[in-house]
């Protein structure tokens, strides 16, 4: 066991470190960070409210960003709003978004956290066995990751942004 956690921490280095030397980040636009090369994933599967597969190759030719948040993220918090209003931007009309809960909270919580924040663009997603959080190799919340038409990983964005950014969305214009 012992062994498997030094592996899979070693791996986990590896690729900071690897991809944090092949990213550029655009100017003046914060957390953000572009891969140098595109990644791909396979499988791809998260659950929707009523429990159903969402299965992310069934999106290919759409602009997509899958944020992942919690409940008890105060960040996750403060930008779920803007994300919300993207969402609707007339001007990203080939974009989803897909909030994935990734806390192992029950689906009343999600509810209660939206009702509270107002949020009617989005729906509510869960990753219930932390499987695409070990994926994307996550190292906290909130994390967006940016998914090009073809399915690949271009860019992701680590905390919290304004998701309502005119530099942002103008940026962002470019991959739609």
């Amino acid at each position: 066991m012992k062994f498997l956690v030094f592996k899979f921490l070693l791996a986990l280095f590896y690729l900071i470190i690897t991809s944090a030397s092949h990213s550029i980040e655009p100017p003046d636009i914060n957390n953000i960070i572009i891969n140098k090369d595109n990644k791909s994933y396979e499988n791809v599967i998260f659950k929707d409210v009523n429990n159903q597969d969402v299965n992310l190759d069934d999106f290919k030719n759409k602009l997509v960003i899958i944020n992942f948040w919690a409940t008890w993220c105060a960040p996750c918090r403060e930008e779920m709003p803007s994300l919300d209003i993207l969402q609707t931007d007339k001007r990203l009309s080939n974009l989803k978004v897909f909030p994935i809960n990734v806390g192992n909270e029950d689906i009343f919580k999600s509810k209660v956290f939206f009702k509270e924040l107002n949020i009617k663009n989005l729906n509510i997603y869960f990753d219930p066995t932390v499987d695409l959080a070990n994926k994307f190799l996550l190292r906290g919340l909130p994390t967006s990751i940016l998914i090009n038409k073809k399915g690949q990983e271009f860019a992701r964005i680590m905390g919290y942004v304004d998701f309502n950014d005119k530099k942002f969305i103008n940026w962002l214009k470019n991959f739609n």
